[in-house]
């Protein structure tokens, strides 16, 4: 029960990594508060298994690309928790295509969702966190926000801001007690990367020391590590869970 008695705001959480990270936290204790564009399929199932664990499970919900939207939502939430103790920035699109033929606007939904959401939600839930002088946020960066990645060029700027977003706000709020870490994800089994081709998935799977995708489970559980008190003395690090793919 690593977070038993915590609350925790995650967004993105209706699916994939997200999802996954809520039944994590969940199970270790944590009361939830899942931000998502909608109702989620399963969201009948999370607040059964959430009651199942003696927690809650709330959803909220937001496009967050429309930060005006967004900030009202996370405050809103934040007034009836009473306080996160843990923020997980998770939500993330993508919008494929190289440089040269890349929309302004599928540069700026990316950038919007992945970095400027993260920005916002972060201001709120920070400034709270400061005056009571404790908090974990964790941020999900990616390894194409370190190395790039061909044909991502919006993502891989959006995922380094991130990085670039958690260094510097780790630094901010480290005398209030407050830790920002950053998870680097490498090449995870999720629905987003389901559409790859199996000729280029294997490409990506060779290229792995581990010679395996990672699951999402490999992640919450890096996530849940971050958010716990197992890392009390851990901010403005990025973590790769990449099975040696960034090496």
């Amino acid at each position: 029960m690593l977070l038993e008695g915590k609350k925790a705001l995650i967004t993105g959480s209706s699916r994939g990594i997200g999802k996954e990270i809520t039944r994590r936290f969940i199970e270790e204790g944590a009361e939830v508060w899942g931000l998502c564009t909608k109702p989620s399929a399963g969201l009948a199932e999370m607040e059964q298994f959430a009651t199942e664990k003696g927690s809650v499970y709330h959803e909220v919900y937001a496009d967050a690309g429309d930060t005006a939207k967004l900030a009202t939502v996370v405050a809103e939430a934040l007034k009836e928790s009473g306080g996160f103790h843990v923020l997980v920035n998770n939500a993330g699109i993508t919008r494929d295509g190289l440089s040269f033929r890349m929309k302004i606007e599928d540069w700026n939904s990316v950038i919007n969702v992945n970095l400027t959401a993260a920005f916002a939600v972060s201001q709120i839930i920070s400034s709270d966190m400061i005056r009571k002088r404790s908090g974990s946020i964790i941020n999900m960066s990616s390894i194409a926000g370190i190395h790039g990645q061909g044909g991502q060029c919006n993502y891989s700027a959006s995922k380094a801001g991130l990085i670039g977003l958690t260094k510097s706000l780790a630094k901010e709020v480290a005398s209030r007690g407050v830790r920002v870490n950053a998870i680097a994800p490498g090449y995870i089994e999720t629905d987003m990367t389901a559409a790859v081709n199996e000729e280029a998935r294997k490409v990506w799977i060779d290229s792995i020391p581990l010679k395996r995708a990672g699951t999402v489970t490999d992640i919450a559980n890096a996530v849940l590590f971050l958010a716990s008190d197992m890392s009390t003395y851990i901010t403005a690090q990025v973590l790769g869970v990449d099975g040696g793919m960034g090496a």
